[in-house]
């Protein structure tokens, strides 16, 4: 960690506006700086830096804040990278906080393995360019591929010589340490003792991590032989781990974030070729099955991507699956079809950047509809594989947080499938139960039911109670963790806890209510989906979220001063401390927001009522049967709410 004096240098060396007229171009107008702002489009400058106050502000997309939080969202990263890159920049030495043994060990180790993928980066380089066998070879194989010089710099390919250990020796000689040659997966070590070069007869493709360092190396085989892999990764170490990274993202960056938009490939050539036509917004999985870390670290960036698949992808339909974890993680996405018999390397390669962009804004399409005509072409007139499709695409549909998007999704795939949107709307809805049924399926104990509220019927939706749910999240973000009940099962005794989060989860899930306000609900489905991977929730988590609106709310709940709400001195709720108090105060605020929607229902249920004809007699009977049942429920809760209701 760095020490207070350290961050305090760096703020007090670093000028806010000679750092940001590295990425914006600033005029002076007045006693402040004006330049159009680099985190939105616009053409009239509303980017403003004060030097004297050191902070920056946008009129227009409402960004703003000092010189670590302008880098931390230029470049994505977080508060300690941000002061480390400052640091850099002024040649102040960062003092950290003392460490163990064991942890000055392992970054010893980290910075050893980095060092050594540095110096192999630069030795496989120098083979591609200063060996004979580079320059015929390997040159040859980058050369038909189109690779200009400059790309070929640009992303620092190279070879790994014809030579059993060429590498490998010549590293040794230099000094470095057979021990961490072996563990960046560079070199391979027998059991009897003997050394060989993992990517001999290769050319080589470095991996870089989101800073630019040299994380790992892909490499292809020149040789035509069965047996032998086409491409080879390195294994796993300290440093590279394949399921975090993502080919290109250093290059890809800036690009995504002022693009607003990333594409997704499949290989290294297809990343390396739409960047030299001049796309560089790309990056891609490297072959691998995509991970929630992958969809994570673009998410980072933007939360739009497009995949560009093969025109005779075979494996389409095995990808599916990752496409359904990225619509899990909130990101629009959409699908393009190369032309039959192209890919991304291929296509790019024959046609200037202008035509390729226009062919993918021509047909790309949202996943949703990808999917549905990709599997509905194979179903054909079968019933029971329509069954199974119908399923298949209900499943990608649940799988996203955003009810409204949900809904688009819903009556689309109800068109092309010619189904009722009802019917999509109730499997949609089991399976999003389901999944929290499961998740909490060992928790549902007796003890729980004590304090369920009423069940609120279905009809009731969309009803804006911010007070109440601004309550509801603040005890999320504030008590989540923490013990509401606790449970002996009789017959194993085994306790069972339940927690805050997990009541409060179950209580609003289960009336399949959703918080109206935008922000609450994105605090609220990123809990759910924290809890259903098993993580530990922490609020850093949510304080240093990439998304800055949620990171806003959570700062503003979890620093705000406790203050008894006026929900608890309207209902004069006699409040305890500690955990007597959160079994009294968490259900009571699930009752207050859930009376509170019950009774804007009924206010708008009059109101339907008011504006019937006299001939509309069954309309009538429909809502006074409603309303009979809404003031039921309200009486229930104002008893349980110690409140009278006339």
């Amino acid at each position: 960690m760095i020490d207070q004096h350290t961050v305090d240098k760096i703020l007090a060396a670093a000028d806010i506006v000679e750092v940001v007229k590295e990425y914006v171009t600033l005029r002076k107008r007045g006693v402040n700086y004006l330049g159009l702002c680099p985190f939105h489009n616009e053409k009239t400058p509303s980017f403003t830096v004060s030097q004297s106050k050191g902070i920056f502000k946008c009129f227009g997309c409402g960004k703003g804040g000092n010189v670590v939080n302008f880098i931390m969202e230029y470049e994505r990263l977080n508060y300690v990278e941000a002061l480390k890159f400052l640091a850099k920049k002024y040649n102040i030495e960062i003092e950290e906080k003392e460490v163990t043994p064991e942890e000055i060990a392992r970054r010893n180790e980290r910075e050893s393995l980095m060092v050594i993928n540095s110096y192999a980066q630069r030795y496989f380089s120098d083979m591609l360019h200063k060996h004979s066998d580079g320059k015929t070879i390997a040159m040859a194989y980058f050369r038909e591929r189109g690779f200009k010089d400059h790309i070929i710099e640009k992303f620092q390919l190279g070879y790994c010589l014809d030579q059993h250990d060429a590498f490998t020796q010549t590293a040794l000689r230099e000094g470095y340490k057979l021990d961490y040659l072996v563990k960046t997966g560079l070199t391979v070590k027998r059991d009897d003792g003997t050394t060989f070069d993992r990517f001999a007869s290769r050319v080589m493709f470095p991996i870089h991590s989101i800073s630019g360092r040299v994380i790992g190396f892909g490499g292809r085989i020149l040789k035509t032989d069965k047996k032998t892999a086409k491409y080879l990764n390195s294994p796993e170490s300290e440093v590279y781990h394949k399921s975090e990274v993502l080919y290109g993202i250093y290059h890809a960056k800036k690009v995504i974030t002022q693009e607003n938009k990333c594409y997704l490939v499949e290989g290294y050539t297809d990343v390396i070729s739409l960047h030299q036509t001049g796309i560089e917004n790309v990056v891609a999985s490297s072959g691998t099955s995509l991970t929630q870390d992958q969809i994570k670290l673009i998410k980072r960036f933007t939360p739009n991507v497009t995949i560009l698949y093969d025109g005779d992808a075979a494996g389409i339909k095995a990808s599916l699956r990752g496409i359904d974890m990225i619509l899990e993680e909130g990101l629009n996405v959409k699908v393009v079809l190369m032309p039959e018999g192209e890919d991304p390397d291929s296509f790019a390669r024959s046609h200037s950047a202008s035509e390729v962009l226009q062919y993918i804004n021509q047909n790309e399409t949202d996943f949703i509809k990808f999917k549905t005509r990709l599997l509905l072409d194979e179903a054909k007139t079968d019933p029971i594989k329509r069954a199974g499709l119908i399923s298949d695409i209900v499943r990608s549909i649940s799988s996203i947080p955003d009810q409204v998007i949900r809904a688009v999704y819903i009556k689309e795939c109800s068109l092309l499938m010619d189904i009722g949107e009802d019917v999509l709307y109730s499997e949609v809805g089991k399976l999003r139960r389901s999944r929290m049924e499961q998740l909490l399926q060992r928790e549902r104990t007796e003890l729980i039911h004590e304090h369920e509220t009423p069940k609120i019927p279905a009809y009731v939706q969309g009803i804006n109670c911010q007070e109440q749910e601004k309550e509801i999240v603040k005890f999320l973000l504030n008590n989540g963790n923490d013990v509401l009940f606790n449970h002996i099962v009789e017959d194993t005794n085994e306790e069972i806890n339940i927690t805050v989060a997990r009541f409060i989860i179950e209580e609003i899930l289960n009336d399949d209510l959703e918080f109206q306000n935008l922000n609450y609900r994105k605090v609220f489905d990123e809990y759910i989906r924290l809890l259903e991977t098993n993580v530990e929730v922490d609020n850093r988590f949510f304080i240093n979220h990439s998304d800055p609106e949620i990171s806003e709310i959570a700062v503003d709940l979890l620093t705000e001063k406790y203050v008894l709400s006026r929900i608890w001195e309207k209902h004069k709720a006699e409040v305890t401390e500690g955990s007597d108090f959160l079994q009294l105060a968490i259900p009571k605020a699930i009752m207050v927001y859930k009376s509170k929607v019950l009774k804007m229902a009924i206010n708008n249920l009059n109101n339907e009522l008011s504006k019937l004809k006299s001939e509309q007699v069954e309309e009538e009977n429909q809502i006074l049967l409603r309303l009979k049942e809404l003031y039921a429920l309200m009486n229930k809760m104002s008893k349980d709410l110690d409140r009278v209701t006339l």
